[in-house]
């Protein structure tokens, strides 16, 4: 059979900026994307049917017998059991959200289809602060499945303190000195090649993937997950860093997502609650206006390639587009629009040939290629992200 996910566009809506670069199941939550979650649990590669303009980096591989899988839904073993013995030209749903459906063409309409309901629970990631909600517990079922029938790797550093040491893993070419490790209310896991420096203290659950670096007294707080590629210092606490993007000083980053080819200046801090408690108004791409989360901690959101300057204040519940550059005093505003370039006194435009110069640096100091499908898919996004200014707002 041949597995393909999909995105849902309701869902894909209401995850931007996050969807804007990358298909739904490119996000990461837990230690793995979700991409990543479903080749293991399948045990071959998928395929992706999402937006025309990312279709020549995200390909879709067609068949007469295809498995279409929701690209929100984050599998576990009964699922997967139930998607495998779905006949043909049958849908599984839960409510009104599809969730697969086995057949040659993806169904835009599923009220004719032949249907089996899924009752059992399943974990969708449906709106961006479902990325930081779910983190901890995507960590402890990836943490359970990835190291199951394996051995950790040794910490010999005699200085480094582990307390539930059966529930910290550790991959190989592993360098930590003189942290604490906190595995008690939590797994922790520690990538291939990570630095961990001196005075690091991580509380469980926690993940840390390929070739990223804690720097010196960085202290990692529970329900975080730093992506591949990263260097991170000061206090994150309920954030996922998708990958490839740093925090490397002193500053809060708490319930937060940032999404790759990010960087944070020094001393860069966002609020995470407001000052009277209530519920936090996010920016919505779907209604063009501020939405209550219905939640009291949020912190920022910030898409791909944006960067702020040193000492940047990212109010309780900000919502940054992607390659935007973020610079000056005061609180910057809670909905910062894509390819923006300026502070709270204003900004303009960031010009398409000057954004790619600078995400063809970045990259390529990563060893990354900036090619044309990069530059097609940043292109595209440009196009159909020019907002008027007004929405710029610190309401």
């Amino acid at each position: 059979m041949n597995y393909v996910l999909f995105d849902d566009p309701t869902f894909r809506a209401q995850l931007l900026p996050l969807t804007f670069i990358r298909p739904v199941c490119e996000i990461r939550v837990g230690i793995d994307t979700i991409t990543e979650k479903w080749e293991h649990y399948l045990a071959t590669k998928v395929s992706f049917a999402t937006q025309p303009y990312l279709q020549a980096k995200y390909p879709l591989v067609d068949s007469q017998d295809n498995l279409f899988i929701n690209g929100s839904l984050c599998p576990d073993w009964a699922l997967v059991e139930v998607l495998a013995q779905l006949p043909p030209n049958t849908a599984l749903v839960q409510d009104t959200t599809l969730l697969g459906y086995r057949g040659q063409e993806l169904p835009t309409d599923i009220a004719h289809l032949n249907t089996l309901y899924y009752h059992n629970s399943v974990r969708l990631i449906k709106h961006i602060t479902d990325v930081f909600l779910m983190n901890g517990d995507q960590i402890k079922a990836d943490f359970e499945r990835l190291t199951k029938g394996r051995t950790s790797c040794s910490i010999t550093d005699r200085f480094t303190a582990i307390y539930n040491e059966s529930q910290v893993f550790v991959e190989e070419g592993v360098n930590i000195k003189a942290a604490t490790l906190n595995a008690e209310k939590g797994p922790i896991y520690i990538g291939k090649d990570v630095v961990i420096m001196e005075g690091a203290k991580i509380q469980g659950p926690f993940a840390i993937l390929e070739g990223s670096v804690i720097n010196l007294d960085g202290k990692m707080r529970p329900n975080t997950t730093i992506g591949p590629g990263c260097k991170v210092g000061g206090e994150v606490s309920n954030s996922v860093i998708f990958g490839n993007s740093n925090k490397g000083h002193e500053g809060f980053m708490g319930n937060s997502v940032i999404a790759e080819w990010c960087n944070w200046g020094a001393d860069t801090n966002n609020s995470n609650l407001k000052n009277d408690y209530s519920n936090v108004d996010l920016w919505s791409y779907v209604t063009n206006r501020f939405e209550n989360a219905g939640l009291q901690f949020v912190g920022l959101i910030m898409g791909d390639h944006s960067k702020c300057g040193i000492n940047t204040m990212f109010n309780t519940g900000t919502v940054v587009g992607i390659n935007c550059n973020i610079f000056g005093a005061d609180f910057q505003p809670k909905h910062i629009p894509s390819f923006s370039w300026g502070g709270s006194s204003g900004f303009k435009t960031y010009h398409l040939r000057k954004a790619n110069q600078v995400a063809r640096a970045v990259m390529e100091r990563r060893g990354r290629d900036f090619d044309e499908i990069e530059e097609n898919i940043l292109k595209a996004v440009f196009e159909q992200t020019q907002l008027p200014k007004n929405v710029l707002s610190n309401e």
